[in-house]
């Protein structure tokens, strides 16, 4: 009976050590889920974190590209508003010019009324002057007054070029009338009838002389009698104004023989 109850205390004890490693099993297992659990957990709530800040970082990158581009947006609207500033002034200032070239049009109409009369008294004018002055280039001077007469029925050039060669040919009649020049040509003696090259000079229009080219002989141009006079004075100066008109000597006082239609004397 007693050996009985001994058996029983001990399967009891078994019972007992078994039912508390079983416990013991059962809470370190219960421990080791739950730190696999927060562990879990934490991993999650990281990824999360990560991804979320991944999120911020490209927000603000887009943020910053947006604001780049807005600046730069609107740099180009402010330097748009300059040009069309710029425009606007150009626009205005090219009516104005339109509206003055419109009325320079309308006053050239009536110029074009006055100014082609006064070229043909201009012409009129040139055709007095080569053909009762001296003949100084006379064929040269006569050549260029029927090409400017020419011209002046030709619808293929302007009013403006017209008055401008017309203009030109006065200018080189002012300078015949001022320059000491010489040149080479022929002339004709009343005299003998013959026509005879020689070199002449000219002081403006007021002295006209003739040398025959071995210097021999010597003229001057008489306005009245409109011909050729033979001259044996003042040969010597006359001698001395070629040598300056050519520039073999330097410029010096000089006397010229004139005549005109009203008198006869020297030119100094």
């Amino acid at each position: 009976m007693l050996k009985n109850k001994t058996y029983s205390l001990v399967l009891a004890a078994a019972l007992s050590s078994v039912t508390f490693s079983s416990v013991a099993i059962a809470q370190t297992n219960g421990s080791t889920q739950a730190l696999n659990d927060a562990q879990a957990l934490t991993e999650k709530m990281n990824n999360k974190a990560a991804h979320s800040q991944h999120k911020i970082d490209n927000s603000a990158d887009r943020t910053l590209s947006m604001q780049a581009e807005i600046e730069r947006l609107q740099e180009e609207v402010d330097n748009l508003a300059v040009y069309r500033d710029h425009l606007a002034k150009l626009v205005n200032n090219q009516n104005q010019e339109l509206k003055s070239l419109d009325e320079q049009l309308q006053g050239i109409k009536s110029t074009r009324q006055g100014i082609v009369p006064l070229m043909y008294k201009m012409l009129s004018g040139l055709d007095d002057i080569i053909n009762t002055g001296k003949p100084i280039k006379k064929e040269q001077r006569l050549a260029r007054l029927e090409k400017l007469n020419t011209m002046m029925g030709q619808a293929n050039v302007s009013d403006a070029e017209k008055y401008r060669r017309i203009l030109e040919a006065y200018q080189i009649e002012i300078d015949y009338g001022t320059k000491l020049g010489v040149y080479q040509s022929e002339i004709r003696l009343a005299s003998s009838g013959q026509s005879i090259t020689v070199d002449l000079l000219h002081l403006g229009r007021i002295a006209f002389v003739a040398r025959s080219l071995d210097s021999e002989n010597y003229w001057q141009w008489h306005d009245e009698r409109q011909e050729w006079v033979t001259i044996t004075e003042q040969t010597q100066d006359i001698d001395k104004a070629f040598k300056m008109a050519n520039k073999q000597i330097a410029p010096s006082l000089i006397s010229l023989p004139v005549t005109t239609a009203q008198n006869v004397g020297n030119a100094q």
